[in-house]
């Protein structure tokens, strides 16, 4: 479950905060958003950024919790756990966490990623304290009971058939994502998100609850707090709220030793349901903090980011051999161990994948030989600033970006070095990435095939 934290309005955003302040993001590189950071004796992370632009705050946890955690035989329990932390607790009744917030004007929601799993809710200002009690309500006491969790389950194991078993092209997208990462040796990546249907039919309570009891407990939580607000206030609210919840025993690390290079997968899966041959190819990257990422980020908007960008300009526009062409950079949430770049095609009708393929390889062995240009890199730094921008300019968008500069980067003050970053790169740290990272022995290339059809 994959949200985007652009408000409707993107574009005006963007164009009234350059127009009223020049460079707003060189200008303030290093503090983009004002924040204070302390930890209460649970262990609990609090970060607080005072804003009053809106009369909005935006209530945010992030556990350090995700598919990352799950073990072999276990898997889903993370995605279970988004569902279930709506069940219910001591104080709240099945279904009132919605209709609270809801009834107050506000909008929530939870996800579930490989390295972490968040819940947030965006209330009017004079409710911050229905926010925060909601919160800590599921933190301290949680109903996980037999009811609860059938029926979660069940809800799971659907969502699973309506988002990857039965949809076209869904199962071997999902399959070739973590069939990228090696299950012996970086299991942590290398299982999808949402579990498979054996290992949620076979889970017990007793396990959900293990599970539960080992990772949602504040000293595995970063609460942060944005928008219109007191300080003085939000911390006092959030003493009384979270300080007596009781800590968890530590969790065990997650190991991935990932081999690098391990040679280039090749598969071809027929899907009766598909309409037009597709091509995904896909390479492992280092993980989000390190040197090659932002030359990665800024190289997905050069090759794919729009329709004057490298593929549809070459694959799409002028060979016609593409109906669509995406990159990607990761799959929608950042990652402390290897990731994945990649690009997916699907065929303009009459052809096949072979021939699709072919001009994909060139282009981007035109990139790590040739790298790119000068006016490619500062449109795709501008991209980069104007989604930071947009993102930026709400309550929810900036609770979201100090979380992940606080888990990925170590710090909230990191999320200036993020910007900082990738305005550094060159058009030789572009071509460097490319050339270290886009290499065939570092690949595994899919194609999805229409099943023949009998005339």
């Amino acid at each position: 479950m994959l949200n985007s934290f652009r408000p409707a309005a993107y574009g005006a955003v963007v164009s009234l905060v350059l127009a009223c302040h020049g460079d707003p993001l060189d200008a303030q590189s290093r503090t983009p958003v004002a924040s204070e950071s302390y930890t209460l004796p649970n262990g609990l992370r609090v970060i607080l950024a005072e804003d009053h632009a809106a009369q909005v705050v935006t209530v945010n946890v992030w556990y350090d919790v995700g598919a990352r955690n799950e073990p072999p035989g276990r898997t889903g329990f993370a995605h279970l756990f988004e569902h279930m932390m709506f069940q219910g607790s001591a104080n709240v009744a099945k279904g009132d966490h919605l209709s609270f917030v809801q009834r107050a004007g506000g909008t929530l929601n939870g996800t579930t990623a490989e390295d972490r799993t968040n819940y947030f809710q965006s209330l009017p200002s004079n409710r911050l304290n229905l926010g925060l009690w909601l919160e800590a309500e599921r933190m301290r006491s949680l109903r996980i009971t037999q009811e609860h969790f059938e029926n979660q389950r069940e809800t799971v194991k659907e969502e699973r058939r309506l988002r990857l078993d039965n949809p076209p092209y869904a199962a071997a997208f999902y399959a070739a994502f973590a069939g990228l990462f090696d299950r012996e040796r970086c299991f942590a990546y290398g299982h999808e998100i949402i579990g498979t249907m054996d290992d949620l039919n076979a889970a017990t309570l007793d396990d959900v609850t293990a599970f539960h009891r080992t990772y949602y407990r504040p000293n595995n939580a970063t609460l942060v707090v944005t928008g219109d607000f007191v300080t003085a206030e939000a911390k006092a609210l959030i003493s009384r709220y979270f300080s007596d919840i009781p800590r968890g025993p530590a969790p065990p690390p997650v190991t991935c030793d990932q081999p690098a290079n391990p040679g280039a997968q090749r598969h071809r899966v027929t899907d009766a349901k598909a309409t037009l041959p597709a091509v995904l190819m896909l390479w492992r990257t280092p993980a989000y903090d390190s040197a090659e990422w932002p030359a990665l980020d800024l190289l997905r908007v050069v090759l794919g980011g729009g329709a004057s960008s490298r593929l549809n300009r070459a694959v799409v526009r002028e060979a016609r051999s593409a109906a669509s062409i995406e990159v990607l950079l990761g799959l929608g949430a950042p990652r402390r161990g290897p990731n994945l770049f990649g690009i997916l095609a699907f065929a303009s009708p009459g052809r096949s994948a072979d021939s699709v393929e072919v001009l994909l390889q060139r282009e981007v062995s035109r990139v790590a030989t040739e790298g790119v240009t000068e006016e490619e890199l500062t449109k795709a730094k501008n991209v980069f600033r104007a989604s930071r921008v947009a993102q930026l300019a709400t309550s929810l968008g900036r609770a979201e970006a100090l979380q992940t500069a606080t888990m990925f980067l170590g710090s909230p003050a990191a999320l200036g070095r993020d910007l900082d970053r990738h305005q550094a790169v060159t058009v030789n740290d572009i071509r460097r990435a490319a050339e270290a990272v886009l290499r065939t022995d570092n690949s595994a290339v899919t194609h999805i095939v229409p099943a023949t059809r009998p005339p």
